[in-house]
């Protein structure tokens, strides 16, 4: 996060052009809880919302080699809660790593009264591979199984696509004309996705084409990010298989397509019975 005075330099306009947008911030608060007098006032403005990050294990550190425990974890949450007025809800990122037990974060999120964001992670910034799209949905079953679903996120993403009802990233294939990341370097380097951004290996938009009123739908235009596979087109799960791009891209990249199709197809009946 940059300095507070940004945000409400940004507050201001907002105000000033009667805009309806609302400022998100995603931040493990660990600069919050050692500065509260700082951002206080401003997460508690009603255009602006915060959520946080947490996994158990080692995966997520506040300094170099510094774990974030969930003793720390709750400190900051305790304190969010006494002086915003909320206990934020949080993401956590499942790799190869933490795969087994990342349950534990929605027991968690049950715990604090909390929805938790189990995010599958993907190919790009300092994850080198991707988890093979079919392992998550393997625990988005057992959250539903379990009644969790409630506190997790994606799980409830899953049973809304399944019904075909509204979705957001990573299940929302429209996300080519609704999502825009403008990365630092400006003008070409801007995209209708942040993970595929981090890849830099094309799919970028011309910024002054689409101000111009050009909208351009470089990842829907892709015909190598259709689907995994042609046989995915008469498939009952093609909608949850492929409805991020990002993932179809990283799916094939690593040659981990049939894997996690004969994965699926050993979880359809219990998958096509849960949207029923």
């Amino acid at each position: 996060m940059v300095k507070p005075s940004y945000y409400w330099e940004l507050l201001e306009h907002l105000d000033a052009i009667d805009s309806p947008a609302t400022i998100s911030f995603t931040s493990n608060l660990w600069n919050f809880y050692n500065n509260p007098d700082k951002w206080t006032e401003l997460f508690k403005h009603p255009r602006v919302g915060v959520t946080t990050s947490f996994n158990y294990g080692n995966t997520r550190t506040i300094a170099p080699n510094v774990p974030y425990t969930v003793e720390m974890f709750w400190l900051v949450s305790d304190l969010f809660l006494k002086l915003v007025g909320y206990r934020p809800d949080f993401i956590s990122v499942v790799n190869l790593e933490n795969y087994e037990g990342c349950i534990d974060n929605v027991f968690l999120a049950w715990k604090m009264g909390v929805e938790c964001k189990l995010n599958y992670s993907m190919a790009s910034g300092r994850q080198s591979k991707p988890l093979i799209l079919a392992k998550i949905y393997q625990v988005y079953l057992e959250i539903i199984r379990l009644g969790l679903s409630n506190h997790e996120y994606n799980s409830k993403q899953l049973l809304k696509r399944l019904g075909s009802g509204n979705t957001t990233c990573p299940q929302n294939r429209s996300c080519d004309s609704n999502i825009r990341a403008f990365n630092p370097a400006g003008g070409k380097d801007y995209y209708s996705c942040g993970s595929i951004a981090d890849d830099r290996e094309g799919h970028t938009i011309d910024f002054e084409a689409e101000m111009s009123g050009e909208l351009q739908k470089p990842l829907s235009s892709d015909v190598n990010l259709v689907s995994l596979k042609t046989a995915c087109l008469s498939c009952s799960l093609f909608q949850i298989c492929n409805g991020c791009y990002k993932t179809i891209k990283d799916m094939k990249q690593f040659g981990m397509v049939e894997e996690h199709c004969s994965m699926m197809k050993q979880m359809e009946g219990e998958i096509i019975n849960i949207s029923k």
